[in-house]
């Protein structure tokens, strides 16, 4: 089973018989089911409907919801990749991983369409239909998930990580990481920095970071280019 981070270490003490996964969001386990938390609760749910209905209706779901990551199952409590977002389709799937291999560049919609040889029309409509999110949504995300990963494994000033990440500077950096995790840069490196390093402890007991699941309020009209 799993459970939310702060409360692993206590429940692996006062139940030392039952394995705990201390690290994803949400588990089967026969009958039972257990999420780590609220938004992991969200993405349980999104994962029960599309085994229920399919892919197609999970993210009809998930945009009405306005849910802007649906992780996995295996995704780690205190990481927001984006597997959950990777398309079925080919030529998409060759968009995000340009997208993510280029994270630092500019990435309007011409330039990515061009590098998998769409038009710019054609490639946000089939995007769109088959991610669940804009490329600009897809962008961003890619670029904030791309600067808490610097700001957790290296002491790069936030300056240098905001042009790493592709971002037009610091003050965009800064104001679209709060809007998105919910704490400034500053503030997410202060708590997380390599804590992989300073909280290890055995797996059945281990304390993890937070899951800040980054949602799409506020973020449909940020611009890929600039970031």
């Amino acid at each position: 089973m799993t459970t939310h981070w702060e409360c692993a270490e206590r429940f692996c003490r006062q139940f030392p018989d039952i394995e705990v996964d201390t690290d994803a969001i949400y588990l089967r386990d026969g009958p039972l089911i257990t999420a780590a938390g609220v938004t992991a609760g969200i993405d349980l749910a999104l994962a029960l409907v599309e085994e229920d209905h399919g892919r197609h209706i999970a993210m009809i779901t998930a945009r009405y919801m306005v849910v802007f990551l649906r992780r996995p199952s295996g995704q780690s409590q205190f990481s927001a990749h984006l597997v959950g977002q990777m398309a079925e389709t080919s030529v998409i799937q060759k968009a995000q991983a340009y997208i993510l291999a280029n994270i630092a560049h500019s990435l309007s919609v011409d330039n990515v369409a061009h590098a998998v040889g769409m038009s710019a029309r054609n490639f946000a409509r089939v995007f769109r239909r088959d991610v669940g999110m804009t490329p600009a949504d897809f962008v961003a995300v890619a670029r904030i998930d791309a600067a808490r990963r610097l700001l957790e494994d290296t002491t790069q000033p936030l300056q240098r990580i905001a042009a790493s990440c592709g971002f037009a500077d610091m003050n965009t950096m800064r104001r679209l990481f709060a809007k998105t995790i919910g704490v400034t840069p500053a503030a997410y490196r202060s708590r997380f920095h390599n804590v992989n390093q300073t909280n290890a402890q055995p797996a059945s007991g281990r304390a993890a970071r937070p899951a800040l699941a980054p949602h799409a309020r506020g973020l449909a009209n940020v611009s890929i280019a600039s970031g």
